[in-house]
């Protein structure tokens, strides 16, 4: 109850020193000193956004958004495109505490095999045409891909340097590495992996992105800086800060509408929602604590909440930002990062901290199974996945 006063406080007091026109502020300079940066007990912007005008404009080449209602309306339930139709059904999981993947068959919950990838694989990640999955493996400094088809690797790892977390921008232009220890955001070629651009985030512990409805920027999330970061797509440069002050941000994703982006925070134990026009927080759920991991579900109606730090999922009701339920992992655990199945039915998670992946029910939560895995299972993906393009991550398609 106090940490959910403290949090009211907070965004009231945001609310009313930002002023009530919604709009974001002009100044699009970046503070690199204390003078510009919101107080300690405040959330605010460090070099706020552009004006609305300039990231209203779509990005040139993004595949055109089938309904402005629901972005994920194209990654239905069993909704695969011809180059996924027929991809075998598999759960790969990077075992982030070794350098190993290990690949699961979903139909009979058994190991089919597990392979060296390089030192901290962190997160296996979709291509932007969906073709190749691409193993993260951030100590080695380099990616692993692998053929879905086969469920191995398609051929020799890929230098690429630090790439904690990976994804693509929503024309499918470039990769987006996270060099997490290097507070980069390095913009590659797609296949090739060659540097074309980097951007040099004020970010202590970037690592998890998601993108405007329109693709017209991104934000990320400064796992150990306590803010987020927004970066302009037409211009490959930062547009503004936002600090959560004693916040510890870690997935986000936007919800249905494009309207709000959904940020879990592992210090205050629940989700920010912050506008995506004005770039500021409007409301706050407490969920549990670590909250960490965010999946909306295959009808896009709910968005499924991993708290870490007790063994549960939380499931909030996007139209309503309510929460519906929360299901408990029998005898506690480490739910992290996942993904849901192609049907929606199934949720895949992965207990960072008990070495297994668990496998719950959609319609109530109940435990379908416990699978054994390596060391610090982390960012695992379920695929194939519905969807006409992948951002990257584990696994966000639309």
């Amino acid at each position: 109850m106090l940490v959910t006063a403290a949090l009211t406080t907070i965004l009231v007091l945001t609310l009313i020193g930002n002023g009530s026109s919604g709009q974001p502020r002009a100044d699009r300079s970046e503070s690199t000193t204390t003078a510009g940066k919101a107080s300690p007990s405040t959330p605010g912007q460090t070099g706020p956004g552009a004006p609305l005008s300039d990231l209203a404009t779509p990005l040139p080449g993004m595949p055109a958004v089938t309904n402005p209602a629901n972005i994920y309306a194209a990654a239905g339930a069993n909704m695969l495109t011809p180059v996924t139709r027929g991809v075998p059904y598999r759960i790969y999981v990077p075992n982030s505490g070794g350098s190993s993947v290990t690949v699961i068959d979903p139909s009979n919950y058994s190991v089919l095999a597990t392979y060296h990838t390089g030192l901290n694989p962190q997160h296996v990640v979709p291509g932007y045409d969906l073709r190749t999955l691409y193993v993260t493996n951030d100590l080695a400094n380099s990616l692993t891909p692998i053929d879905p088809h086969t469920g191995q690797p398609a051929g020799p790892n890929i230098p690429v340097d630090d790439p904690y977390n990976m994804y693509f921008t929503p024309d499918g232009r470039y990769a987006v590495v996270v060099a997490e220890a290097r507070q980069h955001l390095d913009f590659r070629d797609p296949h090739t992996f060659a540097l074309k651009h980097r951007v040099t985030v004020n970010c202590a512990g970037v690592d998890h992105i998601d993108f405007a409805a329109n693709g017209a920027y991104l934000i990320a999330t400064c796992e150990f800086a306590g803010r987020l970061v927004r970066v302009d797509l037409h211009t490959l440069t930062v547009d503004g800060y936002l600090d959560l002050p004693g916040s510890s941000p870690q997935d986000i994703k936007l919800d249905p509408t494009g309207h709000t982006f959904y940020v879990a925070d592992k210090n205050h134990a629940g989700v920010w929602r912050i506008d995506a026009a004005s770039f500021r927080p409007v409301g706050f759920i407490p969920t549990g604590p670590d909250a960490h991991g965010l999946y909306p579900s295959r009808d896009a109606r709910d968005l499924y909440v991993t708290n870490r730090g007790n063994g549960s999922i939380t499931v909030i009701d996007f139209a309503t930002a309510k929460i519906v339920t929360t299901w408990r992992i029998p005898g506690g655990g480490s739910p992290d990062m996942g993904g849901v199945s192609p049907d929606g039915r199934v949720l895949w998670v992965s207990g960072r901290y008990n070495s297994v992946v668990y496998a719950l029910s959609t319609a109530n939560g109940r435990l379908l199974t416990e699978i054994s895995v390596g060391s610090q299972p982390h960012g695992l993906c379920v695929w194939p996945q519905p969807g006409r393009y992948s951002l990257g991550h584990t696994g966000i398609t639309r």
